[in-house]
């Protein structure tokens, strides 16, 4: 089993919360499914009896996986250091090329949405970010070039 997971207390309530959805909500759907194939005959040739068995093996897949990451998770301490850059603080950049701003939240991988700009520590502008302070500016490697920030703000 590989290591911890930090989680910021939204990105754990999420998962705990999709978690009892599985157990409780789909779970029961999934049975009801599963019986109601069973009642139309002969189950060894019967497709949506399978198709039923399926979706609940996943269910059941999900629920282990989601199980799992839980029990390894380790909330985020919200008395981190403010002046540097690591999971879970919001910083607030300059690109250095285009002058423009922009902001991202530095989650794990699990909770990393672009759309939200939460990204990844992982990610190659996660990882060129991490352990950097205000006023730095900092060359972070992409595939597509080098890309050049000055944090402006670091925030939690």
């Amino acid at each position: 089993m590989p290591g911890e997971i930090y989680l910021t207390q939204e990105g754990y309530e999420k998962l705990a919360s999709q978690l009892e959805q599985l157990k409780t909500v789909k779970r029961r759907q999934l049975a009801k499914a599963v019986g109601e194939a069973r009642s139309h005959g002969d189950i060894s040739e019967n497709a949506e009896y399978d198709a039923a068995k399926d979706a609940q093996a996943h269910n059941e897949k999900q629920i282990r996986e989601l199980e799992e990451k839980l029990a390894r998770a380790r909330i985020l301490d919200k008395d981190m250091p403010k002046d540097e850059v690591l999971i879970g603080a919001t910083v607030k950049l300059k690109d250095m090329d285009t002058d423009e701003d922009l902001e991202y939240t530095l989650v794990s991988e699990l909770e990393a949405d672009y759309n939200q700009n939460k990204i990844s520590v992982s990610s190659p502008v996660g990882q060129g970010l991490l352990g950097h302070k205000e006023n730095e500016i900092v060359q972070i490697k992409i595939p597509a070039g080098i890309l050049k920030y000055k944090i402006i703000k670091i925030s939690r």
